[in-house]
């Protein structure tokens, strides 16, 4: 068992290498307006894929509790081969629409499992004092940091093979996608105490937790949203606002791949980060760096204002590996994955009215004027979670722990 549960650990990065191995995302949006779509529409389709998601989410993630996190993983692996193949057919604004659909169920299906299932083996390990890789949070900030890598390698290889078609990259995308459902095959669950628990009273634990238990928790699960929905606001910006400064689409590939490894080196040296400066330092680090960026590419030009893109990713990289490492820290075993996916869940539902108003803002206004907007709207937002979230660490008393985000 030892030793399948050790594998458990390669076998998860490895998945989400290539879960997050997507050529086909350096290119997307102007692979989409190839086929006659506005920006709009792009974002329509995005918040198509929110809505899949906000409906799939929590179900998902207490699939992932109940069912075994394997199945779950292995099902939506399966939803994610399937949804990448109806992209290689796609022609139209519904074929779009389909396969943001299916993607968005594998999304929610695999979303939360395999942190969970990650976290859960290291746990397991050490409480059996068997041989493990590292301590789990270290796992979760290498899991972060080798699929902000696979997503940089992706860039890399989408501007080679930019060389011959756009749709040459979406042909390897799909071909790709089949490689996490045979890996998922390879995974074992993890060791749970039966505990006969109403899904009821499932429900109700978990809203306690999260509402009446510690209060970094609830504090934790708020910043991760505030900032996980910049981050995909900013994720559907960057190739427009790459177009808007005269960059050459054949770069795209590139810059991607830079801003990838940017939160990939950030989360893997998170820990040590906030050992030098303290949890207060990284906390106003982390708020701090993507109003820097907002602001530096809306008043930049060129490649200066592609730069300024950095600092969005830094922050990425650092509230990622903290947060949902503090997150987990504090979640027992039996409810995590169905947190971690409450947590992506208000992300969702936000973008699927918001969206195509970011779409819409993009085509009526411009790209500087909705960073200007962005930048208005996240700097209190950002304030309002990263304040409460540092008194309450203060008053939260760990004593073993002298840094209390990340246990590392």
């Amino acid at each position: 068992m030892s030793r399948s549960l050790h594998k458990n650990i390669k076998t998860i990065y490895l998945l989400g290498f290539f879960n997050s191995f997507m050529v086909v995302t350096p290119v997307y949006v102007p692979l989409l307006q190839g086929h006659g779509l506005s920006m709009s529409q792009v974002l329509q389709t995005q918040a198509l894929f929110a809505l899949t998601i906000a409906l799939f989410e929590v179900p998902s993630g207490y699939i992932a509790d109940t069912w075994g996190r394997r199945r779950a993983i292995l099902l939506g692996s399966a939803f994610f081969a399937v949804g990448f193949l109806c992209l290689w057919q796609a022609e139209s604004f519904v074929d779009f629409l389909l396969y943001e659909a299916i993607l968005g169920i594998g999304y929610s299906l695999i979303s939360g499992a395999d942190l969970a299932l990650l976290y859960d083996t290291e746990v397991y390990l050490r409480e059996q004092k068997l041989p493990g890789g590292a301590t789990a949070s270290k796992s979760l900030s290498r899991l972060i940091s080798v699929e902000a890598a696979a997503s940089g390698i992706a860039g890399i290889v989408a501007s080679v093979l930019l060389l011959w078609s756009i749709e040459t990259v979406v042909a390897a995308q799909a071909i790709i996608s089949i490689l996490p459902l045979c890996l998922a095959f390879l995974l074992v669950e993890v060791p749970q105490p039966k505990v006969d628990v109403s899904h009821n009273s499932n429900a109700r634990s978990i809203l306690e937790l999260l509402l009446f238990g510690k209060p970094v928790v609830l504090w934790t699960a708020l910043a991760i949203a505030v900032f996980g929905l910049l981050a995909v606001y900013v994720f559907w910006i960057y190739q427009k606002y790459w177009e808007h400064q005269g960059i050459p689409t054949a770069w795209y590939g590139y810059i991607w791949a830079a801003f990838a490894l940017t939160v990939s080196v950030a989360a893997r040296f998170a820990s040590t980060l906030e050992q030098r400066m303290g949890t207060r330092g990284v906390l106003c680090l982390i708020g701090a760096l993507p109003l820097i960026g907002l602001a530096g590419m809306a008043l930049g030009s060129g490649w200066i204002g592609v730069a300024f893109g950095f600092a969005l990713q830094v922050s990425r990289g650092l509230s990622m590996s903290l947060f949902y490492e503090a997150l987990n820290r504090r979640v027992p075993g039996n409810f995590r994955a169905t947190v971690n996916s409450l947590v992506s869940f208000g992300v969702r539902v936000v973008f699927i009215g918001s969206g195509p108003l970011l779409g819409y803002a993009l085509d009526s206004i411009g790209v500087v004027s909705t960073l200007l907007l962005l930048l208005a709207i996240f700097t209190p937002a950002i304030a309002v979670v990263l304040v409460p979230l540092l008194l309450r660490i203060r008053r939260e008393k760990v004593s073993e722990e002298p840094h209390i985000l990340h246990a590392g």
